[in-house]
């Protein structure tokens, strides 16, 4: 049985990672699952451990951390040549303020039940995300497996990651910046080609992604499926404050998409550009601005999951 390496970011969860390293460990030796641990040190250390431990011959990598820590370990698997991506298999162990890609694979939250999921390597294909954008006037790209935001969506993001550097995140963290943010946030013209038509229009919140969840639980991609070679993108027109706040219970379950100022669309390839800078988030991380473009990288990641809870929703 192959060894798996375990990448742990002892920051995830306000130090949970740090704090209930010994509790999951012990798990994992009582399911006889083999293991080399690592600590993350520093933003992007888990995309480097990744590279660096999979090029000597891992091919099953774990995650104990959040959805940032799980971007970078996908990150690490793309950019090592020893591999196809697809050799590689991914767990996740949620201990993250967030979770919103282990809720698309239903892992629980209970650590032994998680690693009781871990122990079964019951796997599945999805589609991976590619962005390319601006930052420092360099361009740069970045690999994604859940969601990108941009406007509102990644504003919102930039105040929450300052706060759980301070310490002071919780699940809360984001609804709570949500109401705050919109108070100080203004709409930005921008373009954004989808197919052979642009669309110029002014964007509040622009969501492209693969799974349906970000934002702590909020259903942003509703009719997302991990695995059809297409982004699903909600495209949110200028919206009342007032509005915001009436229908803030519909972004949980999804049906904000009903909302006149929502726009919908499903493509493998879309760009935005704008004379004004308009911010990106990825997987919960904070990164660059327009002009971004992004594509669809088909079957391309091979990941642990429980449950396909999106098959249950649309069933």
């Amino acid at each position: 049985m192959q060894d798996w390496l375990v990448i742990v970011n002892p920051n995830a969860g306000k130090k949970k990672g740090e704090k209930d390293w010994k509790k999951i460990s012990a798990l994992m030796v009582k399911y006889n699952i083999p293991f080399k641990a690592l600590f993350t040190r520093h933003p992007n250390h888990a995309v480097k451990l990744s590279r660096i431990y999979i090029r000597k011959g891992f091919k099953k990598v774990l995650v104990i951390g959040g959805d940032g820590t799980l971007n970078e370990v996908v990150n690490g698997i793309f950019l090592q040549k020893r591999f196809d991506t697809t050799d590689i298999l991914i767990g996740l162990i949620p201990v993250g303020t967030g979770n919103d890609w282990a809720r698309t694979y239903g892992i629980p939250r209970d650590y032994e039940q998680a690693v009781k999921v871990i122990a079964e390597e019951k796997f599945f294909i999805q589609d991976t995300g590619k962005v390319e954008y601006m930052h420092e006037g360099k361009k740069r790209f970045r690999y994604f497996l859940n969601n990108a935001g941009m406007g509102f969506d990644a504003s919102v993001v930039e105040k929450a990651n300052r706060q759980k550097e301070q310490g002071r995140g919780n699940s809360l963290t984001y609804l709570l910046n949500l109401l705050t943010t919109m108070y100080q946030y203004k709409t930005l013209p921008g373009t954004v080609y989808i197919g052979k038509e642009p669309m110029k229009l002014k964007i509040f919140s622009f969501c492209v992604g693969i799974c349906p969840w970000a934002g702590n639980g909020m259903k942003q991609l509703p009719q997302a499926i991990p695995d059809d070679g297409k982004f699903d993108i909600t495209l949110i027109r200028p919206i009342s404050k007032m509005k915001i706040v009436k229908n803030i219970k519909k972004l949980y379950d999804g049906s904000f998409i009903k909302l006149p100022e929502v726009i919908m669309h499903r493509s493998d390839k879309l760009s935005i550009q704008s004379l004004k800078p308009i911010y990106l988030e990825v997987d919960g991380e904070s990164l660059g601005h327009t002009p971004i473009r992004f594509e669809v990288i088909p079957a391309s990641l091979k990941v642990i999951y429980n449950r396909l809870t999106w098959k249950e929703d649309q069933s």
